[in-house]
C-alpha cells in the first residue's frame, strides 16, 4: 500500500504540469471560458465574444501538487511487514 500511495503521488506530481501546459499553461487563475475579438461583417465594428474554454491556472498546479503532497504524506503512515528470516 506505501508504494501504490508513492507511486500515485509521483504520477500525480508529474501529471498535473504536464495536462497544465498541454491546455495552455495560464499563469493567472483558472478560466473557463475565452475572450475572442470578433469583427462584425456589416458594420466592421469589433466585438469580444466568449468562448467556452477550460484554461487551468496556477491554483490548478497548487491543488495538484498539494493533493500529491497529500498522497505522499499518507504513504509515510503504513509500515512496511515485517519479514522472519529465521534459520
Amino acid at each position: 500500500m506505501k508504494r501504490a500511495l508513492q507511486i500515485l503521488a509521483l504520477v500525480a506530481a508529474l501529471g498535473v504540469p504536464t495536462v497544465w501546459l498541454a491546455t495552455g499553461a495560464n499563469r493567472g487563475w483558472t478560466k473557463t471560458s475565452e475572450a475572442v475579438k470578433t469583427l462584425d461583417e456589416v458594420t466592421g465594428i469589433e466585438g469580444i465574444s466568449y468562448q467556452k474554454k477550460f484554461l487551468p491556472g496556477v491554483d490548478f498546479l497548487g491543488a495538484g501538487f498539494g493533493g500529491a503532497a497529500v498522497l505522499a504524506g499518507a504513504s509515510l503512515f503504513f509500515r512496511k511487514p515485517k519479514t522472519n528470516n529465521q534459520q
